[in-house]
């Protein structure tokens, strides 16, 4: 049984990267099912999703339009509250618009963004366009890095970005095995680093990939502590949603890094 307070942090779960407007990538494909994304994720405890349509070289992205969409997802929302936010692909053209308009792609009207790498990307290109995009204001979000195969190569490379600024954003699943074995143990060493700074669905679906974060939420509670599950799934997050002070967003990056493979 869950303690009281533990019940409550589960009710009060923020979903910072979440594929939910119907018929815009390759998430819902349409209002009814994002009508039970929202059924699911309510029940789940989650309380505030952002909406995170892709921007790369397949779909693109109008911001206003989907900041239109909103509007009648609030009919379906089951109370959850909504942001438009973007999975923003690390591309040349992408960084070069982000750069003339820096609030196009980010979380409401926060300086954050969701970055997604290839997963061929090399350390000194994505340094340079972190940095170009750091310059312009833009707080970058590393979605996903246990699923990126190049990533899963250098470990080491996650925390030095996170080091730089970067905050690092997990998929909840991964954490559950949902990924593979690999991406599981990837996104355990980054917790037991205190690399991680926010857990996210990344939803596209009802049945895959669903809107759900209570039983992440629950591994996180058994590693580490309700403590760092409440950061990960609801202070840090709302920091965000909110523009608040970056200084309460961070975390100890104190620790040395290592091969999680190790075991170390």
């Amino acid at each position: 049984m869950h303690p009281e307070s533990w019940i409550l942090s589960l009710a009060q779960m923020i979903d910072l990267h979440c594929h939910i407007l119907p018929a815009v990538d390759d998430g819902s494909p349409s209002w009814e099912t994002t009508a039970e994304m929202c059924r699911m994720a309510s029940e789940d405890g989650i309380r505030h999703i952002v909406a995170t349509p892709h921007a790369n070289e397949r779909f693109f992205y109008d911001r206003s339009r989907y900041e239109g969409m909103l509007r009648k997802l609030k009919t379906v929302s089951c109370g959850i509250k909504f942001s438009v936010g973007c999975d923003f692909h690390f591309s040349f053209d992408n960084i070069e618009d982000a750069l003339l308009h820096p609030r196009r792609y980010t979380i409401g009207d926060s300086p954050y963004l969701l970055v997604e790498f290839s997963d061929f990307a090399s350390m000194p290109a994505i340094r340079e366009g972190l940095f170009r995009l750091a310059n312009s204001g833009t707080r970058p979000i590393i979605t996903h890095p246990e699923r990126n195969r190049a990533l899963l190569e250098a470990p080491a490379n996650i925390i030095e970005l996170a080091k730089d600024g970067c905050l690092i954003q997990v998929t909840a699943n991964s954490l559950t095995g949902y990924w593979g074995v690999r991406s599981q143990r990837m996104a355990e060493w980054l917790l037991k680093k205190d690399a991680i700074h926010v857990i996210a669905t990344d939803a596209h679906d009802t049945v895959k990939r669903p809107p759900l974060l209570s039983k992440a939420f629950d591994r996180v509670c058994h590693l580490t502590g309700e403590y760092v599950a409440n950061a990960l799934f609801v202070d840090n997050p709302n920091a965000i949603i909110s523009a608040a002070n970056e200084t309460r967003v961070a975390t100890s990056l104190s620790r040395s890094s290592s091969d999680p493979t190790t075991g170390d």
